[in-house]
């Protein structure tokens, strides 16, 4: 079967990487993917795989095999980022200041070609392979609303598989860990209400610029004096936007940022003590604020026993070389994370080459080296799960 499946991928794999260069030259926004869904749909189509309505809008759910059980589920994301792209490809995004700099281009294309070789080799299934083309993975967390609208029911999965390109790892390496891998992700913003003056008398404002540093000062001590070293934890302040002139102290300041950990917990604690210190420092230099708090991505777990038979296929079918072993978790979020609450599943790291630049960078661009080794892990995996 490994065979088979290897000469079903290298004949589609030119199409695979048109395709995913067609998607990153088109990039959208989350919940705005209609051409990339569209796109989507139409190749699925074509093939003669079945598609469900869409749960939520620009999301694409498509099914090969029959029966009700078992069955496995293979998720990408379609969504891309706020960025001006400076790949200087011949395929760079034609949108302007947005750019798949996340590799979701790469994930969908996957995906796609998976859903193709399978199509093809469906007498071989025992049960069925859903495909799940999700809208909104960047900052609204879709995956949360997708899951809740019951894209995973009927059936219910038995596994589920998501890759995603890893800059810094051999190019094709597969990586995961068992337990935790992503991190929860909060996003605050803090509204700072002051006092505006010119900037020759200082002394008739209420300066929000210089209340949100001190704010911004005083929440790493959350950090280095209120939480165990032996906790894991990051707060990061993002954004400072505050004034429109050299000459002019302003009414306001916003301060935001995120909050990354993965004890539920220690969440609520820090919630709590960053607006308690916002509070008390505009309260004590004279100001006001308004708060902020969101929680879109929560911490996630891998199921060992996932993990364990993705590390299997990977050491069969590509060497016991290109399968590695995170060290620790990411302090990234991801919101796969609801996909895997009541399920057992797993988020797989696929190598982009030692000299791939990071996620979310302008620069960068997913490897098409390595779109097959991904493409063969996915159908692979759920070839272990509903295979015959």
């Amino acid at each position: 079967m490994n065979n088979k499946v290897e000469t079903i991928v290298d004949t589609i794999l030119p199409k695979v990487i048109e395709l995913r260069h067609q998607i990153h030259q088109n990039p959208e926004m989350a919940l705005e993917e209609h051409k990339t869904s569209a796109l989507v749909r139409s190749v699925l189509g074509e093939a003669g795989i079945s598609m469900k309505k869409p749960f939520i809008g620009t999301d694409v759910v498509a099914m090969v095999g029959g029966g009700s059980l078992p069955n496995v589920t293979l998720r990408a994301d379609m969504d891309a980022l706020p960025l001006v792209e400076k790949t200087g490809l011949a395929y760079a995004s034609q949108n302007e200041n947005i750019m798949h700099a996340c590799g979701h281009d790469g994930h969908t294309a996957m995906l796609l070609g998976a859903a193709l070789v399978l199509s093809q080799i469906e007498d071989e299934l025992i049960g069925s392979v859903r495909f799940v083309f999700q809208p909104g993975e960047e900052m609204v967390a879709a995956g949360r609303d997708l899951v809740e609208a019951g894209a995973l029911l009927d059936p219910k999965p038995l596994a589920l598989f998501a890759l995603h390109g890893w800059p810094g790892l051999p190019v094709g390496t597969i990586a995961s860990r068992v337990g935790n891998i992503f991190a929860s992700a909060d996003i605050f913003n803090i509204t700072v209400k002051g006092y505006g003056a010119h900037g020759s008398t200082p002394h008739m404002a209420i300066d929000p610029i210089m209340i949100g540093c001190r704010i911004v000062d005083a929440l790493q001590g959350i950090v280095s004096r209120e939480t165990s070293a032996q906790e894991a934890l990051v707060i990061s302040v993002c954004k400072f936007n505050s004034g429109q002139n050299n000459n002019v102290i302003p009414d306001t300041a916003i301060v935001g940022g995120t909050v990354r950990y993965y004890n539920p917990e220690l969440g609520k604690k820090v919630r709590q003590r960053i607006e308690e210190i916002a509070v008390g420092i505009c309260a004590a230099m004279g100001a006001t604020c308004e708060f902020e708090y969101k929680t879109p991505y929560i911490p996630m777990k891998n199921s060992e026993e996932v993990v364990e038979l993705g590390k299997k296929v990977v050491e069969k079918v590509f060497g016991t070389n290109n399968w590695l072993e995170f060290p620790y978790p990411s302090m990234g979020g991801e919101d796969f994370a609801y996909y895997v609450q009541d399920y057992p599943g797993a988020m797989f790291a696929l190598g982009m080459g030692a000299d791939s630049c990071g996620l979310h960078n302008p620069n960068y661009n997913f490897n098409d080296d390595a779109l097959k080794n991904g493409i063969m892990f996915l159908v692979l995996s759920a070839l272990v799960v509903v295979g015959e």
